[in-house]
């Protein structure tokens, strides 16, 4: 199974994924730091930034979509 993850943060949600077996191949996040932070713990998902400029029709096809927001 693949998984997409929207307003990402730091990538919880990509954690819990790769400990149950689930591919994460990409995800959306508009803050700097918490991108950051997944381009260097996941360097294999896309990150596709904010999600206003995704188009979905562009992006690769997931089983799963999760979303952590608003964090604040």
């Amino acid at each position: 199974m693949k998984l997409g993850s929207l307003f990402d943060g730091i990538g919880g949600w990509q954690l819990s994924a790769i400990r149950a077996g689930i591919e994460p191949v990409w995800s959306s996040e508009i803050e700097t730091f918490p991108r950051e932070v997944t381009k260097r713990r996941f360097p294999e998902t896309k990150q596709l930034g904010d999600i206003r400029n995704i188009n979905g029709a562009e992006i690769e096809p997931v089983e799963i979509i999760t979303a952590g927001f608003p964090c604040q």
